[in-house]
């Protein structure tokens, strides 16, 4: 339940950010300048891809744990696609790093 109300908020602020959008002038008055607010979505988008892919990874591990300890049998069934997945999963991750650099990079 909480985990479904962190990843709402975040969704909900992410689909708010072109409201919340400034022109120059306005952005001057409050301070905030475009490297400032460049590299808060650059520290965003790393931190919610760091977020999901180490519940994702957790989640993976333990279920094939538990589906090799529950059947001894089928590891060599289980192992190869769970690693497979991790591999997947920490792709998503660095694709996320990717692009905060990519941001970084316009600054």
């Amino acid at each position: 339940m909480k985990i479904t109300s962190i990843f709402s908020s975040i969704a909900l602020s992410l689909v708010a950010l072109p409201a919340m959008a400034q022109d120059a002038a306005a952005a001057a008055d409050t301070g905030l300048s475009s490297r400032a607010v460049i590299g808060l979505a650059a520290a965003l988008t790393i931190s919610c891809c760091v977020f999901a892919g180490t519940l994702a990874q957790g989640k993976t591990a333990a279920t094939a744990l538990e589906g090799i300890a529950r059947n001894p049998g089928a590891q060599k069934q289980i192992f190869t696609p769970m690693i497979l997945c991790l591999a997947l999963i920490e792709s998503l991750v660095i694709y996320g790093l990717i692009i905060a650099f990519s941001l970084t990079g316009k600054m």
